[in-house]
């Protein structure tokens, strides 16, 4: 029985490579959010002398938007790929490693996973407002519900973090 219940462990355990492809999935993803960078910066560049400040100025949040988009997939893939798969090896001792790699939890990736869509929400409520022509409120005032639920979520996240921090000291 101990010999059966060793063997479900190991197999059990070996499964979290399961998520691997997973991981790999999500890097192959930045190649069309690169493109779509590159494409943008493009559009501006060859439309500087026609474009108004304003018209730039969205196209440049557009940018933040996708530099935004590719951090969020960086912060899951690393800190997933660490908390689920195995530690990358590779980066320990590499000069340029990001100083959270290795150190953010489950719980520190959801609040920095919900940091990012705020950020990301945020800068599409300023895209909408500084659009010119119609406008519609009922859209508008659905962009701003969701957007302060992402805000309010973030802040309740914060809170259970700090109220989980204080009860393991406390311990």
């Amino acid at each position: 029985m101990i010999k059966l219940e060793h063997f479900l462990e190991k197999v059990i355990f070996a499964g979290r490579w399961l998520l691997a492809p997973l991981y790999i999935g999500l890097l192959l993803a930045l190649i069309p959010i690169l493109y779509r960078f590159f494409h943008s910066f493009w559009h501006i560049m060859s439309h500087i002398t026609t474009s108004t400040m304003s018209e730039i100025t969205l196209q440049v949040l557009e940018l933040l938007d996708t530099v935004l988009l590719g951090n969020l997939i960086i912060l899951v893939l690393f800190a997933g790929y660490e908390n689920f798969v195995s530690k990358i090896a590779i980066a320990d001792g590499a000069e340029d490693r990001p100083h959270w790699m290795g150190h953010v939890d489950s719980s520190g990736m959801k609040i920095k996973l919900i940091g990012s869509l705020v950020a990301i929400s945020v800068i599409e409520l300023l895209k909408d407002f500084m659009q010119e022509g119609t406008f519609d409120a009922n859209r508008e005032g659905w962009r701003i519900g969701i957007h302060m639920t992402f805000v309010v979520s973030g802040v309740l996240f914060a809170l259970m973090e700090m109220m989980a921090d204080r009860h393991k000291s406390e311990r």
